[in-house]
């Protein structure tokens, strides 16, 4: 879960080289390093911490006339988030230098044998086992000794490799983890994604596992890791702009994102459905009418908050279209024996789709003969490249650590997939498809009507919750996943400790935290579960519980409960989630604002886990 950044080319390196890594230090900021060739020497810096720190150090060097560089943001894996490792890393001779994203699953027994041949190590981590080796199979071809050193290599890798005696050379590698090329007529780039690109080219290619990019000013080939043959890949054209990823003015990217939310769901929705008849065309979902009729099970697999996207369309599903539905974390479903088969649709959810989790579970799924289907924000990624069929959710880059727009879109998308399937097997009449079609689309127009107004009531309200250190949310049905969802955010960016629970659930447990300290937020929209929230409110309290409720416009019976309600308008019922996590979310923003938190760069966390 780290940043890289790479640039061959006629400009300056080091200017890009930080503007690569500002874009890129949501995958990582323990430290940040970089180094650029000058006068046949390799010219390194890294710093711990932020990358404020490394700014710092190398701001004399903006200047300077390098072509020829790489940039690396460090989240800790092995080792310490120290100065002494951080990338890039270079061998004994310090003429080499690799930066790295992955884990080296067999470092040790490499660095053992490394040390034993005299190579000294300075680091505790497993990347510097990577400049060794290579230097160690340094014969004058860069290119080979990276290959060859990459045969001996168990892990994953995204790596970029610079050595003084070729100048104008930077091989770049992958395997398990994200690495994508820009090109330009000029010059060429590596990134581990694509916002470090945006402000150069658009055009890019996407590097596959165990495949290796040669790059010089303006030239490149790519070639297989193994037996070094070239491939011919194509150009992917990107429609994000490099402005989608800057603030507009807010003071964080998460709430900016929150904010971009109704016109990112129209965006996901959008060409997908014909408002008048509700009819749904996922042309790129890769399964005919056929193989639709054939699903006996569905297998919905995610990670975090693309984990309660899933517990959510598994409601949907079953309701709507009476398949049955499992909802597995992708970290324990590639671990058990999966009752899996050609007649079970995988499906699996991730922003980034490079989650490291869920791609080693849907490769598992696709060996037993299931069908792939991937719900994913990002064109060309692993995920996608891999699957049978996509879902595009069109949220744009994400840059805040704690997922906003993303889930909101991917719920948008898992909606338009039940109505598809229903449509399909002819589960949904054409009146309902219509009425939930339409709902799909206004519910936008909701969110872009209430998020002011909920903003400015949520600012004011969690000035007598922002010091607490415990918080409970609790829901029913449709929005125990969102109870879930509120509790991670909160916890993710205000380091409060939180628990997402389904109401009923509170008399087995829960209750007996609940006191006057304890705030509650809990979920309780006009639906068919109404009463029984309301019931489970009641007990709360009777128990003293500081209570926050998020409920339909006009119930005056809430406010006899509390003074502290949020009123949401009536939609569809169904398309509560949408509207419910919005709160949510701002509960934990603001809360985390007033705290003074890193809103988005929370500790410990990283924008995409790429490696288990």
């Amino acid at each position: 879960m780290c940043g890289i950044v790479g640039y061959v080319g006629s400009r300056r390196v080091v200017p890009i080289l930080l503007e690569g890594l500002r874009r890129l230090e949501y995958r990582g900021y323990d430290s940040a390093g970089l180094v650029y060739q000058f006068d046949n020497q390799l010219v390194r810096y890294r710093a711990k911490g932020k990358l404020a720190n490394l700014e710092a150090v190398v701001d004399e060097h903006v200047g300077v006339a390098s072509g020829v560089g790489l940039g690396h943001t460090r989240w800790a894996t092995h080792g310490a988030p120290t100065e002494n490792n951080a990338h890039p890393h270079t061998d004994c001779t310090g003429e080499l230098v690799v930066v790295h994203n992955g884990i080296i699953e067999n470092y040790s027994s490499l660095k053992n044998e490394l040390t034993a041949k005299g190579h000294v190590f300075t680091s505790e981590t497993d990347t510097e086992v990577l400049a060794h080796l290579i230097e160690d199979c340094l014969q004058g071809d860069l290119v080979a000794a990276v290959r060859a050193a990459l045969a001996r290599v168990e892990g994953s890798y995204a790596i970029g490799v610079l050595w003084a005696k070729e100048p104008e050379l930077l091989v770049a590698a992958r395997n398990h983890s994200p690495l994508v090329m820009g090109v330009a007529s000029d010059a060429c780039y590596i990134a581990s994604d694509i916002p470090a690109l945006l402000p150069y080219t658009r055009e890019v290619i996407f590097l596959d596992d165990c495949e290796m990019a040669v790059l010089r000013k303006g030239t490149y080939s790519i070639l297989k890791v193994d037996d070094g043959c070239p491939l011919e890949k194509t150009i992917s054209v990107i429609d994000w702009n490099a402005s989608m990823a800057e603030k507009a003015g807010y003071r964080h990217f998460m709430l900016k994102e929150i904010f971009e939310q109704p016109q990112a769901i129209l965006n996901t929705v959008s060409g997908r459905i014909v408002p008048d008849t509700g009819v749904v065309d996922l042309p790129e979902i890769g399964l005919d009418p056929a193989a639709v009729n054939n699903i006996e099970r569905i297998a919905l697999v995610a990670c975090g908050t693309s984990w309660h996207a899933a517990l959510i369309a598994k409601y949907w599903i079953e309701k709507w279209v009476g398949i049955p539905v499992e909802v597995d974390i992708a970290s324990e479903f590639r671990y058990r024996r999966l009752l899996v088969n050609e007649r079970v649709l995988t499906i699996a959810i991730s922003q980034s789709g490079e989650t490291a989790d869920t791609l080693a579970g849907i490769r598992r799924a696709a060996q037993l003969g299931s069908k792939v289907v991937t719900v994913c924000n990002v064109v060309g990624s692993t995920m996608t490249r891999e699957a049978d069929g996509i879902i595009y959710t069109h949220a744009g880059p994400e840059i805040g650590v704690a997922s906003t727009k993303a889930f909101t879109c991917q719920l948008a998308a898992l909606f338009l997939l039940t109505l598809y399937l229903g449509q399909v097997r002819k589960t949904i009449d054409p009146v309902t498809q219509r009425k939930l079609g339409a709902a799909l689309i206004d519910v936008a127009g909701v969110i872009e009507t209430e998020l002011p107004r909920l903003q400015a009531e949520v600012k004011t309200l969690i000035e007598r919750y922002y010091e607490s250190k415990d918080f409970l949310f609790v829901g029913r049905g449709l929005n125990y996943p969102i109870a879930l969802e509120g509790a991670l955010k909160l916890k993710e960016i205000s380091y409060i400790h939180a628990e997402g629970y389904a109401a009923g659930e509170l008399k087995h447990g829960p209750i007996a935290l609940i006191d006057r300290d304890m705030p509650v937020v809990a979920l309780a929209p006009r639906d068919s579960v109404y009463l029984k929230v309301v019931s489970n409110v009641e007990e709360i309290k009777a128990r003293q519980g500081r209570l926050v409720l998020i409920g339909t416009s006009g119930d005056e019976h809430l406010s006899t409960l509390t003074e502290d309600v949020l009123y949401l308008p009536e939609v569809c019922e169904d398309l509560n989630p949408l509207l419910y996590t919005i709160p949510a979310q701002l509960i934990a923003y603001e809360i985390a604002n007033r705290r003074g938190c890193d809103v988005d760069q929370p500790r410990n966390l990283a924008k995409s886990v790429t490696v288990e």
